[in-house]
């Protein structure tokens, strides 16, 4: 095994709510990150096609029969790939060209269901391990069904296993021990933006489990999403982003952890 492994967390935003130009940015970013010489490179949760902000910051998000959340729920879901898409074979192949592993959250698109996934794929160009979010978060359940665990497991680096958790699956001690028993050499905490709590969360995850922790998140602005979102046309969800008063709706907060808790890089603003 290598004794050390560099790692690279991706915390540009996507192209808000357009797959192809976010598959496209995403490929790019790669590129960028293994110049640099990362071999291991993350993004944040549900980074492919971007995190529903919506739901806890515009007013009338979940109110029955709105039609501007209809209308933005429909576009999240045209714009959500499949595990076996083209999508995520063009990511995969762009891995395996770098040379490099790559986890990426992502809205999966299965039958009638999203789910909140997060897919690690290897170097190799075969091997992906996609695991779904087992419950997701409050105002989440309006957007993503429930996984089952049935695909929790661990990406082989040439460093030793990699190991991937969802948000606020780290407070979730049973599955926490689950991982640690895979027995993780680097494990990717995935969130939307990684504020205080998300922080503390990562650091007291690498002390226990005894491993790095790459803490992802992402930055997105009001004027991002609404961008994103118009690069597609223009519909009456456009209008429920644009009734979020906050400007700054995701800071970044990127970093890498030790496991004596301590920050090898970051966090980043």
């Amino acid at each position: 095994m290598s004794e050390s492994l560099q790692c690279a967390i991706i915390q540009a935003p996507p192209v808000f709510l357009n797959l192809e130009a976010s598959v496209d940015r995403a490929l790019e970013l790669l590129g960028q990150a293994r110049e640099t010489g990362a071999e291991f490179i993350a993004f944040g949760e549900t980074w492919l096609t971007g995190y529903p902000v919506w739901i806890d910051s515009a007013p009338r998000a979940a109110i029955w029969g709105e039609e501007s959340a209809k209308a933005i729920y429909r576009r999240l879901f045209e714009q959500s790939p499949t595990l076996d898409g083209p999508e995520v074979r063009k990511l995969h192949e762009r891995a395996a060209d770098l040379d490099c592993d790559v986890v990426l959250g992502m809205h999966e698109k299965s039958g009638n269901t999203l789910y909140n996934t997060l897919l690690m794929l290897g170097r190799d160009g075969q091997t992906r391990v996609p695991r779904r979010k087992l419950v997701p978060t409050y105002t989440e359940r309006m957007i993503w069904g429930r996984g089952d665990g049935s695909t929790l497991g661990t990406l082989d680096t040439r460093s030793g296993p990699a190991g991937a958790m969802i948000c606020w699956e780290h407070w979730m001690p049973a599955l926490r021990q689950v991982m640690h028993a895979e027995h993780e050499v680097l494990h990717v905490a995935l969130w939307p933006t990684a504020h205080d709590l998300h922080q503390l969360a990562s650091r007291q995850y690498a002390f226990e489990g005894g491993c790095y922790v790459l803490c992802c998140g992402s930055t997105l602005t009001r004027t991002e999403a609404i961008e994103g979102y118009r690069s597609l046309g223009e519909d009456e969800g456009v209008r429920l982003l644009e009734s979020i008063e906050d400007e700054q709706l995701m800071s970044g907060g990127a970093a890498i952890i030790g496991p004596d808790t301590h920050y090898v890089a970051g966090p980043a603003g």
